[in-house]
């Protein structure tokens, strides 16, 4: 389609979809006001769901802009079947999707006045929160998620080694920097790496303006302490996680040396909250290097000495946004 505008390729992964969370997700892509959208769709074997009802529903739902849908010869997870929808699309800014949200009419033509008009290589924005009925529960995300906060600007790289506060629903990125960033560190979800990769390359912009409905259920990826069940959950992933991503970025993530030597301090955090969760020592350097995120680094010194019912207990306020 030939509007003078940029083409924004919309790149959605499946998995197991509920099928009418699926149609409203498509139906308002199909309503967005940008003119110029293509859509890519990768199933990724989802085993319950035939691909020919996956198939069915884009094509009665999408009929504003061309689309492809393709599925993958084996289970890559999330990251995986993002980073091969961001190989094979095609379009100067890639916008990120998930398959049980809402987006407003407005969303991708809002973010890419922002991109254009700033040069950022990243937007995002906040959104509202709806429940498995569609009911909002939330006008914000900061709302649900207290330590969720939202920056702005150049030099954010080491903002976001830890915690991340774009959400990849509603983000829009410059096509050439999330293709520059394969491959995607399998120890972050992918929309947390492009934001890391693009905030040490440039600006990264986040709007208040809510324009996702971004479903809340028990099933998505990014719950508060999701897969923790006990201590020994935790540690994995919760600490041995983070362990392994500063390792892979100490390895593999180019970057300058101000943000390298972060990086190492990180790492020292890391091992170090490993030993003390293991009861191996390292408490020392965990408080030295506490500024990566105060919260853990001072409540393993204590949870690591009580019993599961009472750790699984602080979990549950955790989950609940209390702490």
């Amino acid at each position: 389609m030939k509007t003078g505008k940029p083409q924004i390729s919309v790149l959605m992964a499946v998995y197991e979809p509920r099928m009418d969370w699926l149609k409203e997700q498509l139906l308002s892509l199909n309503a967005q006001t940008y003119p110029n959208l293509k859509l890519y769709i990768r199933d990724d074997c989802s085993p319950a769901v035939p691909f020919e009802e996956i198939q069915s529903c884009v094509q009665d739902c999408i009929r504003a802009f061309p689309y492809e849908i393709r599925r993958n010869e084996e289970n890559l997870g999330s990251n995986g079947t993002f980073e091969r929808l961001t190989q094979e699309a095609e379009g100067d800014c890639f916008a990120y999707c998930d398959q049980d949200d809402v987006w407003l009419p407005e969303k991708l033509e809002v973010l890419e006045k922002t991109i254009t008009g700033s040069g950022a290589l990243l937007v995002c924005s906040d959104m509202h929160i709806i429940d498995s009925n569609g009911d909002q529960t939330a006008d914000s995300i900061t709302k649900v998620r207290r330590h969720h906060k939202f920056m702005s600007g150049k030099g954010l790289a080491k903002d976001l080694l830890v915690s991340n506060f774009v959400t990849g629903c509603t983000m829009l990125v410059q096509a050439a920097m999330a293709k520059a960033a394969i491959p995607f560190c399998p120890y972050m979800v992918h929309d947390h790496y492009i934001a890391l990769w693009c905030a040490e390359r440039g600006e990264v912009i986040s709007l208040p303006q809510q324009l996702v409905n971004y479903r809340l259920h028990a099933g998505n990826q990014t719950n508060l302490m999701a897969g923790v069940k006990d201590k020994a959950s935790y540690g994995k992933v919760r600490i041995d996680l983070m362990l392994a991503r500063m390792q892979w970025l100490k390895d593999y993530f180019p970057c300058s040396k101000e943000l390298k030597q972060t990086i190492n301090d990180a790492l020292v955090w890391a091992r170090a909250r490993k030993q003390n969760w293991e009861h191996h020592g390292g408490t020392r350097l965990v408080w030295k290097y506490r500024r990566f995120s105060i919260l853990p680094s001072v409540s393993e010194m204590v949870l690591k000495y009580v019993p599961d019912s009472l750790f699984m207990k602080t979990i549950q306020l955790a989950r609940k946004n209390y702490i």
